[in-house]
């Protein structure tokens, strides 16, 4: 029973970080008017958010490690349940892009720590089940985030999108403080403050030019950003091999399995969730549908991926990651091939095959590697293994984003391909066809990112589960 109410409030913080770093999509035009904000500096309330959770995930899940996942995460919900309401009550953009900030860093703080309390809390050969479920927020929360914004903008108003988060958020605190306890002695090491700080400023520097290279192409400026980005993680990689208690434990990679894994969320990342937005561009500026109509078509898929997530987890549990893992990267690879194939009167159940196709995919793919992940994983780096699994990926969400903006607008001008995304505009006779060939050129650059994350995935190795004897101490109230 106990162990079944942990795994809720992990779903159920999971489900919402991932919700919230697309809810505000479909929401932008509006809270660009409400709050007479111009498009450059709206844009940024989905930006800080993937700024600040590929920043802090893995810092945080260090201090779980540290000072207590079950009071790190907890306090990661408080976070985020203040920040969510501070977020309705923006005043102005500037407000609501601060308040993001706030709301982000409580999500890193549950994104950070909830694979580890999973790996805590069950025996390995149990895992891969729990991560099924909790597949079911990062598998289905992006995707629905885009259709919760927009049922809730049209029948609410924006602000809306951040109160719902209000009362689920102190549901989760009040099980949360009840049920998730520390199960073993927090280790005594000392916090890496260089180490913390310079990924700080390298993975800031590096998002920041990679996002700006979305909004206005490469130039002097995020091309300095990016190459300084570069030269402080690299700096902190050397230094990181010398220092006693590592914010990264690169020791921790030399084990194949857990190393190819974290590379293969990475890529996997990437090139999928740029899928979802190269066809919703597709379905809007092509199409003409309207921007809820739009995703509305994807849901089969992610219906059936939350549904499945669960059994495929239970297979991962009995034949391990490596080729439920490896099935479910090829089957996303054969979902952008049927994507290729658009054209300007393909039937739109074409779109809903596709997202079912991946869908599928992606329920074999999440708890299969992050079963295989937390298995590989010594059992004090689980909140440091946890970070860097979900930074890497919220890395591949935002790197998605600017290959999809700079790929797709090569055929039009980037202004047009954002207007097209956001949805307040469409495009007719020849420069729909010559944007349908930017899209196309995007979705193979897709194929070829989770054609990389498919190699890494079939040579990881398999884990030897069996041969990890770990003991899970009895839960008691503290």
């Amino acid at each position: 029973m106990r162990r079944s109410v942990i795994l809720f409030v992990m779903v159920l913080g999971t489900l919402m970080a991932a919700v919230d770093s697309t809810v505000v999509l479909l929401a932008l035009p509006t809270i660009t008017t409400d709050l007479r904000a111009n498009l450059s500096s709206a844009i940024w309330t989905i930006l800080i958010y993937l700024l600040v959770t590929a920043v802090m995930t893995t810092q945080l899940g260090r201090l779980g490690d540290m000072f207590g996942r079950s009071r790190t995460y907890n306090l990661g919900f408080l976070v985020f349940t203040l920040g969510s309401a501070l977020c309705g009550l923006s005043p102005s953009i500037t407000y609501l892009i601060l308040f993001r900030g706030i709301q982000a860093f409580g999500a890193s703080m549950l994104q950070a720590n909830s694979g580890a309390i999973i790996a805590d809390v069950f025996p390995p050969r149990e895992r891969g089940k729990a991560y099924g479920y909790t597949a079911i927020g990062w598998n289905v929360g992006a995707t629905l985030g885009i259709v919760v914004g927009g049922i809730l903008t049209t029948l609410a108003g924006w602000r809306f999108i951040f109160y719902i988060n209000v009362p689920i958020g102190a549901v989760a605190i009040f099980l949360g403080l009840k049920y998730v306890k520390d199960v073993m002695t927090r280790g005594s090491q000392k916090l890496d403050v260089v180490g913390m700080t310079l990924l700080l400023l390298g993975l800031s520097t590096l998002t920041y030019g990679a996002s700006d290279v979305a909004g206005r192409g490469i130039n002097l400026l995020n091309g300095s950003l990016i190459s300084m980005g570069v030269a402080f993680i690299v700096v902190m990689l050397a230094l990181e091999r010398r220092t006693e208690n590592p914010i990264i434990d690169l020791k921790a990679f030399k084990n194949r399995v857990l190393a190819f894994s974290v590379l293969a969320s990475f890529f996997q990342s990437t090139g999928y969730l740029s899928v979802v937005f190269i066809v919703i561009m597709y379905l809007q500026g092509i199409r003409g549908l309207s921007p809820l109509n739009a995703s509305l078509l994807l849901v089969p898929g992610y219906v059936i991926a939350s549904s499945l997530a669960p059994f495929a987890g239970r297979l991962s549990d009995r034949m391990g990651a490596r080729i439920p893992a490896t099935i479910g990267v090829a089957m996303m690879m054969s979902a952008v091939v049927i994507y290729i194939g658009l054209s300007v009167n393909t039937p739109l159940t074409t779109v809903i095959l596709a997202s079912v196709v991946g869908g599928l995919g992606s329920a074999l793919f999440y708890p299969a590697n992050n079963s295989a992940v937390m298995a590989n994983a010594r059992r004090g780096f689980y909140g440091g293994a946890s970070g860097l699994l979900r930074t890497l990926a919220n890395l591949g969400t935002l790197t998605s984003y600017v290959i999809t903006i700079t790929v797709a607008s090569l055929s039009v001008p980037r202004y047009v391909a954002f207007e097209v995304f956001l949805g307040t505009t469409d495009l007719l006779g020849g420069v729909a066809t010559s944007f349908l060939e930017g899209i196309r050129s995007a979705l193979l650059v897709s194929f070829a990112i989770l054609f990389i994350a498919l190699i890494l995935s079939a040579v990881r190795g398999k884990e030897a589960r069996e041969e990890r004897v770990e003991t899970v101490t009895e839960l008691r109230p503290s």
